[in-house]
């Protein structure tokens, strides 16, 4: 294939501009959107049948459909318009930034807050913050919104990556499916699990709790959990957990049917009514003690590794301070 693009156009930041191609001979046959998912790899797959279907592309002049197959020597022409005002309007709701450059955003995501605006919460959720905070949301889609391209629970905090554009989502999305992303959690769990203990059990929905996800269901996806680090504080103990995949509720799930659940965590049976002395700090808690500690991954942009790193959310530190002052001191 040949062609002539307008200079930095499409580069998958959602600029608007265009691009003129030329098939060859080795085209012949090809689909329309397999040809310029090839020729412009900035651009996600989806983005592409998009344009295609909203008139943006056109062959020899003409519109065309998304699996039309190309002769050699026409020319394809492609229009990138400007992206458009998200849906979700900004918030200005507290959130902390850890990290914010031309690809991605790192957030100290708070608990209580849900990710994604959806039935019930149609406001108040990490992309009306985002909105609001960070500049440079160049296009996920043709919209400019921030690209979400993992979740965590409405009751966990920690360290969440967020893409600018659509090369960055696609980039970082590819490794979160291929498991190259290090994820490190926090939880306070009861009992003293040992450490390296690894959980190696599919995850889905629960067939008779349909609130809970459980490794009994029949269609359960892989996931992998390890304890890497256990301190021992009285009848629970903190821990540090590796995960190489991301199901839904994965660790409380684990590490309740392990037969260490998560303090706090009611749904998988970490609430206690009756608490002894040393424990009492633990009623304070409002949700389950669990953070996202660490997220390390290769920066979309050359490649490098990163690492980044959310502190514990004040909540937990104080349960935790109180637990360890009372282990070192019972009297």
């Amino acid at each position: 294939m040949t062609g002539d693009r307008t200079p930095g156009v499409p580069d998958g930041r959602g600029h608007a501009g265009s691009s003129r191609l030329t098939t060859t001979a080795a085209d012949r046959g090809l689909r329309l959107d397999v040809f310029l998912a090839r020729a412009l790899p900035a651009l996600s797959r989806s983005r592409i049948q998009q344009l295609i279907r909203s008139g943006h592309v056109t062959v020899d002049g003409r519109s065309a459909k998304v699996s039309a197959a190309l002769e050699p020597d026409v020319t394809v022409d492609v229009t990138i318009p400007a992206t458009v005002a998200a849906a979700v309007a900004p918030e200005s709701l507290p959130l902390e930034i850890l990290h914010d450059d031309d690809d991605l955003v790192i957030v100290n995501k708070p608990w209580g807050m849900v990710v994604h605006p959806a039935a019930g919460h149609a406001s108040g959720t990490l992309v009306n913050a985002l909105l609001h905070h960070v500049r440079g949301l160049s296009g996920i889609g043709g919209a400019e919104r921030p690209g979400i391209v993992h979740r965590l629970d409405r009751g966990t905090s920690g360290v969440m990556v967020v893409a600018k554009h659509d090369r960055a989502h696609r980039h970082l999305t590819a490794q979160f499916r291929d498991r190259a992303v290090a994820k490190e959690y926090i939880a306070l769990v009861w009992g003293h699990p040992p450490s390296g203990l690894t959980m190696d059990r599919p995850i889905g929905r629960d067939p008779r709790h349909r609130r809970r996800m459980s490794s009994r269901a029949r269609h359960g996806r892989a996931a992998v959990t390890r304890v890497t680090h256990v301190e021992p504080l009285a009848d629970v103990s903190l821990v540090r957990v590796a995960i190489g995949t991301g199901r839904t509720h994965q660790i409380r799930v684990h590490l309740s049917e392990a037969g260490y659940p998560i303090v706090g965590d009611a749904l998988y049976g970490g609430s206690r009514r009756r608490l002894p002395a040393a424990l009492a700090a633990v009623s304070r808690l409002e949700r389950p003690f669990l953070h996202a500690a660490r997220l390390g991954f290769a920066h979309p942009t050359d490649g490098r590794p990163v690492t980044f790193e959310a502190p514990l959310a004040p909540d937990l530190g104080a349960v935790l301070d109180t637990l360890r002052r009372v282990s070192k001191d019972p009297t």
